[in-house]
């Protein structure tokens, strides 16, 4: 039975239940590519006429959940640094990719918000998603910062490898049907989709070693736009 929400600890609780129906159809389905808003609202026990009150749009929707995948990677790698100080390059590596794997949908969304859902939803929706991402991102460098021996350029540097990694190999190694059929008559075509999480963790550690050998040039000490969130990259 569908029922409208009537007080706004109603509204926010079906606000979370469609973000988390999306999620999970995410995972069920392979990807965030194969959302519509009908299973989604039917999954969280709406009408779906009734999302509209909630979210203006699938892209919208889409977008609230890669916003909160920011705050979810911040928290994650939070915990998993705790009080530790003195982290090495390749711990450091490990915590991002170990933290980013753990965030399968979060990975698939970070492909799709610089190609679709940040330029489909109003401006001010795309300004609160930029002004809550670059936060998120901040906190992630300065809680690496502290904890480790690297350079806040060079864990900046290993951000942005991190999300453009994260973002192009979770497509990779999850084809669609077509694609994982043709990898099986011609594996070698399919050799680049490789487990997700151990080839990014090898990658960030060789970048992060790599990275803690260089001197970053003088520009390098104001953010730039490569590291930015926003672009997912």
């Amino acid at each position: 039975m569908h029922r409208r929400a009537r007080s706004i600890e109603d509204k926010t609780r079906r606000s979370e239940d469609l973000l988390a129906a999306a999620e999970a159809l995410a995972l069920e389905l392979g990807g965030v590519r194969h959302i519509t808003l009908a299973p989604v609202t039917e999954r969280a026990g709406l009408h779906r006429t009734g999302v509209r009150r909630y979210y203006a749009s699938k892209e919208e929707l889409l977008l609230e959940l890669a916003e909160r995948g920011w705050g979810r990677w911040r928290d994650a790698i939070e915990d998993e640094v705790g009080d530790r100080t003195g982290l090495g390059p390749r711990q450091i590596a490990a915590v991002v990719a170990g933290t980013l794997a753990s965030l399968p949908v979060f990975c698939d969304l970070l492909t799709h918000v610089p190609l679709s859902l940040e330029g489909d939803v109003d401006i001010e929706r795309a300004r609160r998603y930029k002004t809550n991402s670059f936060a998120a991102h901040d906190e992630i460098a300065s809680t690496l910062d502290r904890a480790s021996s690297m350079t806040v350029e060079q864990i900046e540097g290993l951000l942005a490898t991190a999300l453009m990694l994260a973002a192009g190999l979770w497509q990779v190694s999850h084809p669609t049907p077509t694609l994982a059929a043709l990898y099986e008559q011609v594996p070698r075509w399919g050799h680049v989709a490789l487990d997700f999480a151990p080839k990014l963790g090898f990658l960030l550690e060789a970048t992060a070693v790599g990275l803690a050998g260089t001197t970053a040039p003088a520009e390098a000490t104001a953010p730039a736009e490569a590291t930015a969130p926003a672009d997912a990259n």
